[in-house]
């Protein structure tokens, strides 16, 4: 018999890895597939609002075309007209208070029904929604009404992919390290923004509805790849659970055993919305959250026009500039959740990165265009410190709860915990381009005033669980760190 050494290498490394690694890694690969589809189908909005209204004086018109009105000739009506912003508002929020009203019910959708259809009907009917949109272009639509009924349906389709996928990471992947792989897995949003603005950029000054039809076209694709292969926990393929919490004495008949929390009781009943709620730290990060993704989706749907207004960029340059604001963010995740789980600190992780972020959002605004370098250099910081709070709330913190020790061993509130927490930041999401939108036309140092008051509001609500966990630190209180003690 051959020794393994006398393997090929290629072989060798496939044979290191357990059946379980290979399923939790497929698994993980598939849902960052899923929900990078999920942010690329939502960022085409914000490259196309530069191409809807332009300073039209001076682009070159045709030779056969009537001009009646040399300002407004190259425009998209009905986003021709002086209170654009207001309308492009209308658009943002037409999405975004659909995506947050619905989020909330999503969830108790996604802890009752098979996560795989679920996720591949919502995947499909996004994929629907978004193509409607761009196809306003080639069926000659001018209303308003029409962009903003795809809008509000778009957004309540895309509310099944975040409970889902982080219900489906939970169940895989328990709580050892789980701040560092969800930190690395989230940057699915990041990536997912880079791609919808390159993929929007490349048809945006030429035919801008393939700006929304491209996207919609494989997001429904991978509608239909989650539908052939998505497993939703461990036991359906005979992988061994993980263990979500660390092991505690539990006292029988007098002596201690070492068992996991979650053996103490196997509760398959769903959670309600109020038990979800009661759960120590979701109304905290819930709120907080709310402010953070306010802060991220100002800039998602409002950074392209902001740096086309200030720096003088053409929609495609404008576009493309800001996918530095998401790479900034993936490092940001990552780090986030690297430093939280080396010191068992989510809320004071959180709240350092919230508050480092509210002078760089000053530093931006009054330095950032005076170069090339130096735009690059603070989008990138930015685009960290805005983002990762965000992104470790919404993965690794809703896991956390979703598997709260108080729980005891409840494994299906974990869609319910991340709708609330998304579904709150989402109102914070629907809030920040309604105010960047309004606030904007009297300049945008108050929209930049704004997004820090919102950051600085962020920190306030962390801070009863930053002082707890100071206390595990300092020895106070002999407690374990993270959530044990909230």
């Amino acid at each position: 018999m051959k020794s393994k050494s006398s393997l090929a290498p290629g072989i060798r490394l496939i044979t290191a890895f357990s059946r379980d690694s290979w399923y939790r890694g497929f698994i993980l690969l598939l849902t960052f597939l899923f929900y990078t589809a999920y942010h690329l189908s939502r960022k085409p909005i914000s490259i196309v609002k530069s191409q809807l209204h332009r300073n039209c004086s001076t682009v070159i018109h045709p030779a056969d075309l009537n001009i009646t009105n040399n300002a407004t000739w190259c425009d998209w009506a009905p986003f021709d007209q002086d209170n654009y912003q207001t309308l492009f508002g209308v658009l943002d929020n037409s999405f975004l208070v659909a995506y947050a009203i619905g989020m909330f019910i999503s969830g108790i959708f996604g802890e009752r029904l098979p996560l795989r259809y679920y996720l591949s009907a919502g995947m499909l009917m996004s994929g629907l929604f978004t193509c409607l949109f761009g196809l306003g272009f080639y069926w000659n639509i001018h209303s308003l009404g029409y962009y903003a009924l795809i809008q509000v349906m778009n957004g309540l389709m895309q509310t099944t992919g975040w409970p889902s996928v982080v219900a489906c990471v939970g169940n895989w992947f328990g709580k050892g390290k789980r701040g560092l792989i969800m930190g690395v897995w989230n940057s699915h949003t990041s990536v997912g923004n880079i791609l919808g603005s390159l993929i929007a950029g490349v048809y945006v000054s030429s035919a801008w509805g393939l700006s929304f039809i491209v996207p919609g076209l494989i997001i429904a694709s991978t509608g239909i790849l989650c539908f052939f292969f998505l497993v939703e926990k461990p036991e359906d393929v005979n992988c061994s659970p993980p263990q979500h919490h660390n092991r505690v004495d539990i006292p029988v008949n007098g002596d201690a055993i070492h068992e996991s929390v979650e053996v103490m009781e196997e509760n398959t009943k769903a959670i309600s919305f109020c038990g979800a709620l009661c759960i120590p730290g979701v109304m905290e990060f819930s709120l907080c959250l709310l402010f953070a993704k306010l802060v991220s989706y100002t800039f998602l749907y409002w950074l392209p026009l902001y740096i086309s207004n200030v720096a003088h960029f053409d929609a495609r340059e404008a576009g493309d500039m800001s996918t530095l604001f998401d790479v900034g963010g993936i490092v940001g995740g990552i780090m986030a959740g690297l430093v939280s789980d080396y010191t068992g600190g989510r809320a004071t992780t959180c709240c350092a990165m919230l508050l480092c972020a509210a002078p760089m959002l000053f530093l931006y605004n009054y330095i950032g265009q005076r170069s090339i370098g130096t735009t690059i250099g603070m989008l990138l910081l930015c685009g960290g410190l805005v983002n990762g709070p965000y992104a470790l709330i919404t993965t690794a913190v809703s896991a956390d709860l979703g598997t709260h020790e108080s729980l005891r061993g409840n494994s299906r509130a974990l869609s319910t915990v991340a709708a609330i927490i998304d579904g709150t930041g989402s109102i914070g999401a629907a809030l920040g381009p309604l105010l960047a939108g309004l606030i904007s036309p009297t300049g945008w140092n108050h929209v930049f005033y704004m997004l820090i008051s919102a950051d600085v509001l962020a920190c306030l609500f962390l801070s009863r669980l930053v002082y707890k966990e100071a206390q595990g630190w300092f020895g106070q209180r002999h407690q374990s760190r993270g959530f044990k003690e909230f």
